[in-house]
């Protein structure tokens, strides 16, 4: 302590600089909590800009251009290629909404009266209040703003698209140059781990969208061949939301299945049943095959956490957070693995596993070849 300090002063001087800090803290954490959705949107930028170069790196394989045209390549296509999706199914879309204003009170009216032929049903059914203002309830006005409204599109949304495609096309032009500015951010002891980190999780997002766009072709085909086979009306529309849906996992194929469940079972309850095991199914499979070739190039991400974080999300932001929590905690799974265990607490014992287990198919052919 200096001769001219005091205790008394340099203890006012501790109080002060914790107040301030604390305050600042605050503050930031009250700018991120408000433009944690402009985040979200950057991050969805940045996630779109990997899969246009992952095609466009593909592309390269048959058109010999610049790296920046097969991107403008790719992204004209992309968008001619949405917009004839779009064009096309318009019309089937609309009548899938007119079909559910019309027939879900019937719906609603027709479960009720199969599920009061049972005993547990009628106990149930006598626990509601009024049955009659709950299948009115179930209207147009309702219902399809709760469901159907979470398909609608609306000039929010249509904007914050246009904004996130912008963002995806001029990162996917020049990345480095964004990639460099950021690790410029960071002092230059630290910029070599950066670099490192900032592949690894560029490396991850590529081999996750890869795995989940196969997903989503795969279920959206299944689930429109399956619905068609069993006649459900709307089956190709029905099947591109469960394809589309199925891009967030645990609650998308939930989602999905709502509105193909509640057109069926207009037609009759085994309909419906027949629905609902066929979503299971394509599930079933979907889960035991394409979900494993993800995790083999990717981080394998709890399912417990996975709902948690999807939730904390979905509450935070709404659809947007529930439908990017799950690359959002792939890209966190790295940090915590690269800079927290290996870096601030020195194990590094996760990632030689890793490593052991990505090279333990060449284990017996080497062995093989010792033995001769």
């Amino acid at each position: 302590m200096n001769s001219g300090e005091t205790p008394d002063k340099t203890f006012t001087e501790r109080v002060l600089i914790t107040i301030g800090l604390v305050a600042l803290a605050f503050l930031l954490l009250t700018l991120l909590y408000f433009v944690f959705d402009v985040l979200l949107l950057i991050f969805a930028a940045a996630l779109l800009a990997i899969f246009l170069r992952g095609i466009a790196k593909v592309l390269g394989r048959i058109i010999n251009v610049s790296e920046r045209w097969r991107v403008v390549i790719v992204s004209i296509i992309l968008v001619v290629f949405l917009a004839g999706i779009i064009a096309a199914l318009a019309p089937n879309v609309g009548e899938q909404v007119q079909h559910l204003q019309n027939d879900l009170p019937k719906s609603a009216r027709a479960a009720a009266d199969y599920i009061a032929q049972f005993d547990w049903g009628q106990a149930l059914l006598s626990q509601l209040p009024s049955f009659n203002d709950v299948v009115a309830s179930v209207s147009a006005s309702t219902l399809i703003t709760g469901v159907g409204g979470f398909f609608s599109t609306t000039v929010g949304v249509i904007g914050n698209f246009l904004i996130t495609i912008l963002l995806a096309v001029y990162f996917a032009l020049n990345p480095q140059f964004y990639i460099d500015g950021l690790i410029k951010l960071f002092p230059l002891r630290c910029r070599s781990r950066v670099g490192e980190v900032l592949s690894e999780i560029s490396e991850t997002l590529r081999w996750w969208l890869i795995g989940k766009a196969a997903s989503m072709l795969f279920i959206g085909l299944l689930t429109w061949i399956g619905l068609s086979i069993i006649g459900v009306p709307l089956a190709l529309t029905l099947g591109l939301i469960a394809g589309l849906l199925s891009f967030i996992p645990n609650f998308g194929p939930i989602l999905s299945a709502v509105p193909a469940i509640l057109i069926a079972f207009v037609q009759s309850p085994v309909t419906a049943l027949y629905v609902a095991g066929l979503f299971i199914v394509v599930q079933l499979i979907e889960s035991n095959i394409t979900t494993p070739l993800i995790e083999k190039r990717t981080v394998e991400l709890p399912p417990g956490l996975t709902i948690m974080f999807q939730l904390a999300l979905a509450v935070l932001v709404g659809v947007l957070g529930l439908a990017l929590a799950t690359p959002l905690l792939a890209v966190i799974m790295v940090l915590v693995q690269m800079v927290y265990i290996e870096d601030v607490l020195g194990d590094t014992t996760s990632a030689e596993e890793q490593k052991g287990i990505q090279t333990e198919s060449d284990t017996p052919a080497q062995a093989g070849d010792s033995k001769q």
